[in-house]
């Protein structure tokens, strides 16, 4: 993969020189039981680092040349040895613990990501459409899960769903959760840091046909490392501003405990203006009982001013 010989600023990136992997050598690494076995048992443990000895009994290996051997497959890429850990009897022993693709392997294990594909009957969810004031549901397919109205078939918001995400709860908790996270994902994303690989997210205005959530002028994030992909509306960026918070709370709308996909201007370009395209300025509206918050954006998606209109 190339690396920028400078970063956005102009000043030089900051040097890393990891242990080069190849990545179908790293997957090869992990595709055993015991190394699973040794990555959850880690993940398991109370305290970190782990004793050798500790990990073995846990994993349940009694050859201890064997357990060696797999454990210094793992070392350097996945886990890291610490000096001097102390064992339950006492005894200094060398310890274990995490680095950071290892504990990406076993979140993605928790997760389902790579063994899980779970499905579930569509289910309604609060709201109605912006369109056409029909009711909407929820959807599940290949670890995306969408809102949708069951009347016009109008996108309110399509993201990615780790299947774990599923396990132990009821269908209005998954829809919490469900908000809960795309709101997550677009603040990193707007902010310039990916969800995926914490790499450099890079955000452009379109104006200029239509994607999945059938928005004309919205915003995408693409990062520039792993090129993971996010759209949206304008308006979901706004979600947390101060400004935009308290005009609605002062209207007895408290936004931290309303879904995205309620908010008209989360999920439609309806609400939004362009007012110039070099640079971008746009102006996104919302209405609230006769009176409206203006909120003008630059094409960072930086507030540069507000506005309250009122009925009166």
């Amino acid at each position: 993969m190339s690396r920028p010989d400078v970063s956005s600023e102009g000043e030089p990136p900051l040097e890393s020189t990891p242990a080069s992997l190849d990545p179908a050598d790293a997957f090869a690494l992990i595709g055993n039981e015991t190394r699973l076995a040794i990555l959850e048992a880690l993940w398991a443990a109370d305290d970190r680092p782990v004793p050798f000895s500790a990990l073995r009994r846990e994993v349940g290996m009694r050859d201890s040349a064997q357990f060696n051997y797999h454990l210094q497959k793992l070392t350097g890429h996945f886990i890291t040895k610490v000096d001097g850990a102390s064992d339950e009897d006492g005894t200094g022993d060398d310890g274990y613990a995490f680095k950071h693709a290892g504990e990406k392997v076993v979140r993605s294990v928790i997760a389902g990501s790579f063994n899980e594909h779970p499905t579930f009957e569509p289910f309604a969810v609060e709201g109605s459409c912006f369109a056409c004031n029909g009711a909407l549901e929820a959807r599940y397919d290949d670890e995306r899960l969408t809102i949708v109205c069951t009347d016009c078939g109008e996108a309110h918001g399509e993201y990615s769903f780790p299947p774990g995400g599923l396990n132990d709860r009821t269908a209005e908790e998954i829809a919490d959760a469900f908000d809960q996270r795309v709101r997550h994902l677009h603040c990193l994303a707007a902010d310039g840091v990916c969800p995926e690989c914490s790499g450099r997210m890079e955000t452009e205005i379109v104006d200029e046909g239509e994607c999945c959530l059938g928005v004309r002028v919205r915003v995408d994030h693409e990062c520039a490392q792993c090129g993971h992909t996010l759209c949206s509306a304008a308006g979901l960026r706004l979600l947390d501003h101060s400004a935009v918070v308290s005009f609605h709370r002062e209207r007895g709308v408290p936004l931290d405990e309303r879904s995205y996909w309620t908010l008209p201007w989360c999920v439609s370009d309806e609400y939004t203006q362009v007012l110039e395209r070099d640079p971008w300025r746009l102006e996104v509206r919302m209405p609230v009982d006769g009176d409206e918050l203006r909120v003008t954006l630059d094409g960072d998606l930086s507030v540069l001013e507000t506005s309250v209109q009122t009925a009166d």
